[in-house]
């Protein structure tokens, strides 16, 4: 176990070697992250398992954070918990990944290493809402409120009779 998580890893030497990472990557620089984040601050746990299933080499563990997304409705900053448990196979075409057992996502291997954080921020990116909004009503009831109000009393005020200017026209002979 590491104390200190690496910037690249190797996950095929780490699978041979059953390895084990366990620590925090600040959410700071998990770049593609940044346009949903309302805060960046914080860190993100990660328990990451390397091993072999026969010839398929794994990762299993679990991710986990309080993330600080932007409600969508109101722009505020909304908390997110997110646990969420990894199970990957790694493969290095297409093809393999295409075999995998249904219960694993392919994490499809090009080059020897590959950043860490790519793979965190990944399973964040897929679990993460598209449109993340607070459970409750995000905006003060009294004012929503008022606004239904004026509004109603504008359209009654407007589905008088859009030919009453006309009939009256009519009736005085300036037509």
């Amino acid at each position: 176990m590491l104390a200190r998580l690496p910037e690249y890893i190797d996950p095929l030497h780490l699978a041979d070697k059953r390895g084990e990472l366990k620590g925090q990557i600040p959410v700071s620089s998990l770049d593609r992250l940044a346009d949903i984040l309302f805060n960046d601050t914080g860190a993100v746990t990660v328990e990451l398992f390397f091993g072999r299933e026969g010839r398929l080499a794994t990762v299993e563990g679990q991710i986990e954070a309080v993330l600080e997304l932007e409600c969508q409705s109101c722009l505020q900053m909304l908390q997110w918990p997110v646990k969420s448990t990894v199970k990957l196979g790694i493969v290095t075409s297409l093809d393999q990944a295409d075999r995998l057992p249904e219960d694993y996502e392919p994490l499809l291997v090009d080059e020897e290493k590959i950043l860490l954080k790519n793979i965190v921020e990944d399973e964040l990116l897929l679990i993460l809402p598209t449109f993340p909004k607070h459970q409750h009503h995000c905006f003060d009831q009294k004012s929503d409120d008022s606004k239904v109000d004026s509004l109603q009393n504008k359209q009654q005020s407007s589905t008088e009779n859009p030919f009453s200017i006309l009939a009256k026209l009519k009736n005085t002979g300036d037509l």
